[in-house]
């Protein structure tokens, strides 16, 4: 049986692979089932503490089994597109779709399409809320291959790419509109993975120049799945 270390190594290396070319999602890769929304999401919106939009459209990409954007267009009332490129994860997220309690139903909908080719022409084509959860979870055991489910693209993206996620990120949220990051894995940079360690000061070089996002909210959430205990940060950015 191979140790942890190694598996993580093997997944980190497939990783960097499958973002080599630019592209942080592909098919190939096995969403992994998480089961609910995260807790720090609704953290976030159930105390309040930012007035996030109750009307509008939201976008959530790299939506994997579609539990988030689910849970903001339940609960902001949000026309919510859940976004990914890999087909089983828009199965997966319209199979959670079916069996979810929305009113109106068709209030969040999924879609087959790459985050870096969305071209807003107005406004009206631009979202109130963005939300992007930056996480790479890992599930290895025994003889089974590792599984890897990637939600969003911070995280997995080079480096280098990251400044085409920031312009992305300021064409897609629309003046006045609001960009809730989800940080994580907050951990010191290891041979372990996942690809690429992230800050919230790296988001915050990003903008520092043109001053397009105004950071609003920055806590570490009271509510956290097990393994991601002060190892996250959720961040609101309002749009400028």
């Amino acid at each position: 049986m191979s140790s942890q270390p190694a598996a993580h190594s093997l997944v980190q290396e497939k990783l960097r692979e499958i973002v080599k070319d630019g592209n942080p999602l592909q098919a190939s890769v096995t969403p992994w089932d998480a089961g609910a929304s995260q807790p720090a999401l609704r953290e976030l919106v159930e105390s309040g503490k930012v007035p996030l939009p109750r009307s509008g459209r939201a976008l959530v990409p790299g939506c994997g089994a579609g539990y988030d954007a689910i849970y903001i267009a339940d609960t902001l009332t949000l026309d919510t597109t859940g976004m990914d490129v890999a087909p089983t994860a828009i199965a997966n997220a319209n199979a959670t779709l079916a069996s979810a309690r929305i009113t109106p139903p068709g209030r969040a909908s999924f879609v087959l399409g790459d985050f870096f080719t969305l071209d807003p022409k107005s406004d009206e084509e631009r979202f109130d809320l963005v939300y992007d959860y930056t996480f790479v979870s890992i599930v290895s055991s025994f003889d089974i291959a590792p599984l890897i489910y990637l939600s969003s693209f911070f995280v997995a993206i080079p480096p280098t790419q990251r400044p085409a996620w920031a312009r992305q990120m300021a064409a897609l949220v629309k003046p006045g509109g609001f960009l809730v990051t989800l940080v994580y894995p907050i951990d010191p940079p290891t041979e372990l993975g996942p690809p690429y360690f992230v800050r919230v000061e790296h988001h915050e070089a990003l903008w520092a120049d043109k001053g397009e996002f105004v950071k609003v909210y920055d806590e570490v959430p009271a509510n956290s799945s097990e393994s991601h205990v002060g190892r996250e940060r959720i961040v609101v950015w309002k749009r400028a």
